[in-house]
């Protein structure tokens, strides 16, 4: 039965932990994973733009010994002349040993899934789930935490488009003693459909406007843009796209131990005189997701 990675919660805990425990020994001597996927192809179909998620997978076949084929525009594949995702996929299945997919409307991954003879992974499907983002979040907080268990994670900026943060949080919810700060406008606020996870799952949660209140609290701080791409009013973006601007003023009251995240790309809401603070760690962030997409890329095509 061939697996596939859609949602995030398509992942056991133990599954997790696995590809944690891969990555670990990938950073400690990854000239032993070299030839793991040596014949192997990674296809991408990538209908939206995209730099870190398209390049760290290529890059972590590549450093798996495999090799990539795909596109990374809608306009230069066979979608601009009307065919459907069913029939792309089926046909790329005929090329390649894994597919990855991002596609700007919800549900377009799960839909490839149900038509795929390969594995495929969402790499993005709208404003709904980015589960190899999660991924990468999960092993850096692990790695700078040194856990995914009772932590404080402060999430701010566009909650109600963010498909990162969707992802984060819903798999976040299954660690005891997680606890989420949640920092927007009410215009962006986080879907009911997670609020109402995180209460069928007895998870403490508040909801607030202030950041420069709320971030003494926080272990982990997840800034987010807001999302140009998925409003329909250019006045309503504006008027809200620098609400929340992460500077050292505002870190004045955070805790020393504050672990910075940001899912990439940044536009202006978090200041570039931050990035030297030792609690920066977005860019580690990007680095950490070539190495969990290798680990996730091995456990898909069954490689020891």
């Amino acid at each position: 039965m061939t697996r596939h990675l859609v949602n995030v919660n398509d992942l056991s805990l133990a599954e997790v932990d696995e590809l944690l425990e891969v990555s670990e020994c990938i950073l400690k001597s990854p000239k032993d994973y070299r030839k793991s996927c040596k014949y192997k192809k990674l296809v991408t179909l990538f209908y939206e733009p995209s730099t870190r998620t398209r390049l760290s997978f290529e890059a972590a076949m590549l450093e798996l010994g495999g090799s990539c084929l795909g596109f990374s525009d809608a306009l230069s594949s066979s979608a601009a002349k009307g065919e459907s995702i069913a029939d792309t996929i089926r046909t790329v299945s005929m090329y390649g040993d894994v597919a990855v997919i991002r596609h700007p409307k919800e549900g377009s991954a799960r839909r490839a899934s149900e038509f795929s003879s390969i594995p495929v992974i969402n790499a993005g499907d709208g404003g709904r789930q980015h589960p190899t983002q999660t991924l990468t979040d999960i092993l850096t907080i692990h790695k700078l935490k040194g856990t995914l268990k009772g932590l404080k994670i402060g999430v701010c900026g566009d909650l109600k488009f963010g498909r990162t943060v969707h992802s984060l949080v819903d798999f976040m919810r299954n660690y005891p003693g997680n606890e989420f700060i949640f920092v927007s406008p009410k215009e962006l606020t986080m879907p009911d459909y997670i609020l109402e996870k995180l209460n069928k799952n007895s998870v403490s949660f508040i909801q607030t406007t202030n950041l420069d209140e709320a971030i003494s609290q926080m272990d982990v701080l997840y800034m987010t843009r807001v999302q140009r791409e998925r409003f329909f009013n250019e006045e309503e973006y504006i008027r809200l796209k620098d609400l929340y601007i992460l500077d050292k003023p505002k870190l004045a009251t955070a805790k020393k131990d504050l672990t910075i995240l940001h899912p990439l790309p940044r536009v202006n809401e978090i200041s570039m005189d931050i990035d030297a603070d030792p609690r920066a760690a977005y860019f580690q962030q990007a680095g950490f997701g070539k190495i969990i997409r290798m680990a996730l890329i091995m456990k898909l095509l069954e490689v020891k």
